[in-house]
């Protein structure tokens, strides 16, 4: 029988639309990027954001990329690279490599891993995390999507997980733009309204930076959503964090059910560290998914440094120590396109998800009359999330 999960403090940063830029992060347990960390992704772009990531000093390290990694969508690029100006011919495949082949980035394409921290200084905690650089749109950008697509698509997001990292935000969520129309994708506010993640990291519409708190609707109805708070950055106009603490010390906890949490035994209750089926021991592979190359048509030659940003953004394995494994899914793009959801089957004592935090933390701010009107700190998010490995400190106090 399993005991009730020992959970403990993680913080986790997020930032997103950093385009070339490599600022000082504030330290954490886990990163994650939310794509555009290039103007149009070359390999010499790639190679510098590759290289300051993997300095930072996180345990684990998740990244997506966005529309304006243009190389890592290699059937774009093939078809419409032409349209930007290159110093050279891109490899497509050498670009992925930089991020697949890194030792402590997690690069995502549509696809989930359970990560465990397993650094002894650190909290050794767990969470599954799905990661997606789609985004919708005409066509013009890397990884856009049609309409059509779109259900399909963000089904491959496991009803089990905690935590979705997606370039774009849900529609009606830190999406809100000024100079046009685009906002977020109906769908993936759909979705995310049946999983009920714990985190939703995004960025893309640079001005819509910020955190909503979203109490779902207990019926699931139409509506999804019963009421939405609203954050006040703590690090606004100061040198303080720009923080959310949702640990149960701040008195707001989230309420919410990490649901690997139902899955942990201890040592000392003979089930080992690594619990039941749903929490895959390191080591432990499962076949992993690819991503999606939807493409249209576009115009217009640009250049690598001054247009890449004009017509994109709405204005205004292991780590250093950590394990990160596979966990579900076939290609969850082309197999999301096909109809092969990759979802998990819930099970008995699946915990009751209630609310989720989007947040979109895009670096830059908008930009106005061509030029970016300033940057924004990382979003800092203390979470309680289930321990993998209990020792017997833990269950004394438990």
């Amino acid at each position: 029988m399993a005991s009730q999960a020992v959970r403990r403090k993680t913080r986790i940063v997020c930032i997103s639309d950093t385009h070339n830029n490599t600022p000082k992060l504030p330290p954490g347990d886990v990163l994650i990027h939310a794509g555009d960390l290039t103007n149009q992704g070359s390999y010499d772009e790639l190679e510098r954001s590759v290289a300051w990531l993997e300095k930072a000093p996180f345990e684990v390290k998740i990244v997506v990329a966005g529309n304006h990694e243009i190389t890592l969508d290699e059937q774009f690029y093939e078809e419409k690279g032409s349209r930007w100006k290159w110093p050279a011919w891109q490899s497509p495949r050498g670009c992925l490599k930089l991020l697949r082949e890194s030792s402590t980035i997690t690069y995502l394409e549509n696809e989930s891993k359970m990560v465990y921290l397993e650094r002894p200084s650190g909290p050794q905690t767990c969470f599954k995390v799905f990661g997606s650089p789609s985004t919708p749109g005409p066509g013009n950008w890397a990884f856009e999507y049609q309409e059509k697509d779109t259900e399909r698509l963000w089904s491959a997001i496991p009803e089990d997980a905690d935590i979705v990292v997606s370039h774009t935000p849900p529609q009606g969520h830190c999406d809100a733009a000024t100079k046009d129309d685009r906002s977020g994708c109906a769908a993936l506010m759909k979705r995310l309204a049946t999983v009920r993640p714990s985190l939703h990291v995004c960025g893309h519409i640079h001005e819509a930076r910020g955190i909503e708190r979203v109490l779902w609707s207990p019926s699931r109805s139409a509506s999804f959503v019963e009421s939405v708070e609203y954050w006040q950055d703590p690090g606004s106009g100061n040198k303080k964090l720009s923080l959310l603490d949702l640990t149960a010390k701040s008195g707001r906890p989230l309420g919410n059910s990490v649901v690997a949490t139902r899955q942990i035994e201890s040592d000392l209750l003979g089930g080992g560290p690594w619990g039941q089926p749903c929490l895959s021991k390191p080591g432990q592979e499962v076949l992993q998914p690819d991503h999606v190359n939807l493409n249209s048509t576009s115009s217009s030659d640009l250049s690598l440094t001054e247009c890449a940003l004009q017509e994109s953004e709405a204005p205004g394995r292991m780590g250093i120590s950590g394990v990160v494994e596979q966990k579900c899914g076939v290609d969850a793009s082309r197999a999301a396109l096909q109809g092969d959801s990759g979802n998990l089957t819930k099970k008995s004592g699946y915990e009751k998800r209630i609310e989720s935090v989007i947040i979109n933390a895009a670096f830059l701010g908008p930009r106005l009359n061509g030029r970016t009107t300033g940057t924004n700190k990382p979003i800092v998010v203390d979470i309680d999330l289930p321990v993998w490995k209990v020792d017997k400190e833990d269950e004394d106090v438990r």
